[in-house]
């Protein structure tokens, strides 16, 4: 469920929460138990301890979750302002690992206009509108994680513990504001932790924020990762185009048409220009 300072946090499913150190094994193996693991532990004597992490159906690094079933992508309609290339490369990340996206678009009651350009420029995602304030939408997000593991991704104050106690009235997470002299968001989840929503059988990770995001991927392997790209790059002139500076590639039509949103095609390539001046 959680893990903190060596110790980590295991749910036995009958209500019961574990309070666990991992075998030294683990070390050597360089592995470490992840938020949302499957694993094996024996109570011992004073305390219990994790024998076996079973085999992983996905992991990501950051936030460090594991075998989720989707990745929530929440940006604020209001303040902080949104970072979309760190939120682009987070959607990225989820394509590399097989995970669905959902984008959610938090604080509507603070900017609607903004929120309605923002929902333009994921339309090729599911999208859904929230406000953890007034709890438009929160009914709309239950029915994308019924049943499933999900986790919660994106800056510090964008609201996603807010979303957490919306879900579930009896969590009272704390949730943080903006620093009055940057706009930017006060760290208030230190780190990742598993919760049950009973309402709707679902278990949802509540993670920390952040503005860093280093990419993994090489410069070839990004524009794959992009849904609205492979819909149009089927028949660009090369098998291989990056979409940047080839000839007859019909994603740069498309966003000469408007078919392809301009903002979010001017942001993938300042990434792939990062990763050539690295």
């Amino acid at each position: 469920m959680k893990g903190i300072g060596g110790f980590y946090y295991v749910s036995d499913g009958n209500g019961t929460v574990h309070e666990c150190k991992a075998r030294g094994r683990f070390r050597k193996e360089k592995m470490k138990p992840m938020v949302g693991d499957f694993v094996e532990f024996e109570d011992l004597t004073g305390y219990s301890s994790i024998e076996e992490i079973l085999p992983r159906r996905n992991a990501v690094k950051r936030p460090a979750v594991a075998n989720i079933d989707r990745i929530l992508l929440v940006l604020s309609a209001g303040k902080p302002a949104a970072d979309l290339v760190l939120a682009d490369k987070l959607l990225i990340q989820a394509e590399q690992n097989n995970i669905e996206p959902v984008v959610v678009i938090n604080k509507t009651d603070a900017d609607s206009e903004r929120a309605r350009e923002l929902e333009e420029q994921y339309a090729c995602y599911d999208t859904v509108l929230t406000s953890a304030r007034n709890s438009e939408g929160i009914g709309g997000l239950k029915d994308r994680i019924r049943s499933m593991c999900v986790c919660l991704a994106g800056q510090s104050a964008v609201g996603k513990s807010s979303l957490v106690n919306r879900l579930d009235e009896s969590f009272g997470l704390e949730t943080g504001g903006l620093s009055k002299k940057t706009d930017r968001g006060r760290h208030t989840t230190r780190q990742a932790e598993l919760f049950y929503i009973r309402d709707c059988d679902a278990y949802i990770v509540d993670t920390p924020g952040f503005s860093m995001f280093e990419m993994e991927l090489e410069k070839k392997e990004i524009a794959g990762c992009y849904p609205e790209f492979r819909r149009f790059g089927k028949t660009c002139r090369f098998v291989s185009c990056m979409h940047d500076r080839e000839p007859d590639c019909t994603v740069k039509q498309a966003v000469e048409t408007g078919e392809i949103n301009r903002e979010r095609y001017e942001r993938y390539l300042r990434i792939i220009h990062s990763l050539e001046e690295k």
